[in-house]
């Protein structure tokens, strides 16, 4: 997505009136420090010389963070250096570092995403041992090596501190982690994070290591844009609803219908049109202020950068007006069905996985039947779960293929998953190993069976792709008869961009 200098002042501007917002709801911020764990990831040199890169990369790197005035209601307690680290375990482990010397002063605690943040907690349940022994000793650990990373640290660690590194094995050395995050950080008063969208499914653990604490939800933003924010941030996750910012874009509605958790597009022929890809047909766009309350929108933006009437395949349900600002619920993005991280797998693409894997079985017998998926937040990191009924024909007595070949499948799928997949499960380990279970002859029979009880209709049912029902989950469970995970991780690397 192109970016400018405007465009980074645009978001510096986004980014200020959070705190504000938020200081209507909870005093004192500003006698303390926030923990936020922020990350940068590797850019990609284009062949006329610009970086490309992610997004917050760009923010994180720009003057405009970089050279910030001093703002005592935006103090983090992580260096600039440590959040500009490219290794992203070196990055981490310091941050915490200085977030656990500096417990006291921490408000509040957060990460761009949940799953960003309970990852971070993964690392300290994992890594708590070494950091109270740096805190014990007042020296950091020999495998930092990045100069930056170790000199800013080191400022923090100029003297032993063998009482609180006591205090900090003592509760996380406890019988459960449960609260953790209070117990580490006394004064914090909630955490930011982003739960909507597909991050909602890392609510019940985050509640289960916040101790009660406030799930905040400030904004609502992409790499195409920054939208808009949520103006009652202590609102439950499932309530929050975000205003958009009439000067970030302009901003168009495509209606769609939502039933029984499909979404279709309403096709009219007249009104301002936009074309739908792949078919001569026109659709309505929506004004900013002519949207209706309880209706259901694709948003569309066009913004300063250059994107032109561009589709975000954001599905947005209109809850209210600030003023003229209409407010919105996220509802799901279009046609994704599986999302860990800032992965976004679609149907479409999921099929194509599936389809190179399988043809890995046909030499051995077997035939896939019918296929769907889940994605297991259970576990820190979490991973997609694949759902596989085989068949065999021909002569072959075995009632499942052998590991090793399935193995080689659940690699395939990963390796024919797009980029951000792969990087997620290789540089950033924020997904974990795919995993394929596979399961009895008429699992997916009885599958139809409860989705028909549940009020599909029998003539129209198709097997879904993805489940999030528990229940559904848990008729597929009960007739697996074998799992495997990838054992190889996907390539994935930060390539020069080549000309054609």
């Amino acid at each position: 997505m192109p970016s400018t200098a405007e465009d980074l002042d645009r978001k510096t501007f986004f980014y200020n009136l959070l705190i504000p917002v938020m200081n209507k709801y909870v005093d004192g911020l500003d006698q303390g420090k926030g923990m936020y764990l922020l990350f940068i990831k590797p850019e990609i040199s284009t062949p006329s010389g610009l970086m490309a890169r992610p997004v917050l990369t760009s923010y994180y790197k720009s003057s405009n963070f970089r050279n910030r005035p001093f703002n005592r209601f935006n103090v983090y307690t992580s260096p600039d250096d440590t959040i500009l680290c490219l290794d992203s375990k070196q990055s981490m482990y310091c941050q915490l570092l200085c977030g656990l010397v500096q417990r006291e002063e921490v408000l509040r605690v957060g990460a761009v995403f949940a799953s960003a943040f309970l990852r971070a907690i993964k690392f300290l349940e994992d890594h708590w041992g070494e950091l109270c022994s740096n805190i014990r000793t007042g020296c950091v650990s020999d495998w930092i090596t990045d100069p930056s990373c170790r000199n800013a640290v080191s400022s923090f660690l100029s003297k032993p501190q063998p009482d609180l590194a006591d205090f900090i094995e003592f509760e996380c050395n406890g019988e459960s982690w449960e609260g953790i995050i209070k117990k580490l950080w006394p004064r914090t008063k909630y955490i930011e994070v982003i739960v909507t969208g597909s991050m909602a499914q890392y609510i019940p653990t985050l509640e289960f290591y916040s101790g009660g604490l406030p799930l905040v939800s400030t904004m609502y933003a992409s790499s195409e844009c920054y939208y808009g924010i949520n103006l009652k941030p202590l609102s439950k996750p499932s309530d929050v609803s975000y205003t958009l910012l009439p000067n970030m874009a302009y901003f168009e509605f495509l209606p769609v219908q939502k039933n029984n958790g499909e979404v279709t597009q309403q096709v009219q022929r007249n009104g301002g049109c936009i074309k739908k890809e792949g078919e001569r047909v026109e659709i309505e766009v929506v004004g900013l202020v002519d949207v209706k309350v309880g209706h259901y929108y694709e948003l569309v933006v066009t913004t300063f950068t250059g994107l032109y009437r561009y589709r975000t395949g954001d599905i947005l349900m209109v809850t209210g007006f600030y003023n003229n600002a209409p407010q919105f619920w996220f509802v799901q993005r279009r046609n994704v069905v599986l999302s860990i991280d800032t992965d976004k797998t679609n149907e479409e693409d999921l099929l194509k996985a599936v389809t190179q894997a399988k043809l890995l079985l046909e030499p051995y017998g077997f035939l896939l039947t019918e296929y769907t998926s889940y994605a297991d937040t259970s576990s820190i990191p979490g991973h997609y779960v694949l759902f596989w009924e085989l068949k065999t024909r021909g002569n072959n007595d075995l009632s499942k293929p052998d590991h090793t070949v399935m193995e080689q499948c659940c690699s395939i799928v990963e390796e024919s998953l797009d980029s951000v997949y792969r990087r997620c499960r290789r540089r950033d380990n924020s997904i974990g190993p795919l995993e394929i279970r596979m399961v009895k002859p008429g699992t997916f029979d009885a599958l139809m069976d409860f989705c028909v009880s549940q009020g599909s209709s029998v003539n129209q049912y198709k097997t879904p792709r993805c489940i999030k029902s528990k229940e559904a989950i848990k008729i597929l469970d009960s007739r697996v008869v074998g799992k495997v995970f990838s054992k190889k991780v996907p390539f994935w690397e930060p390539c020069k961009m080549e000309t054609k």
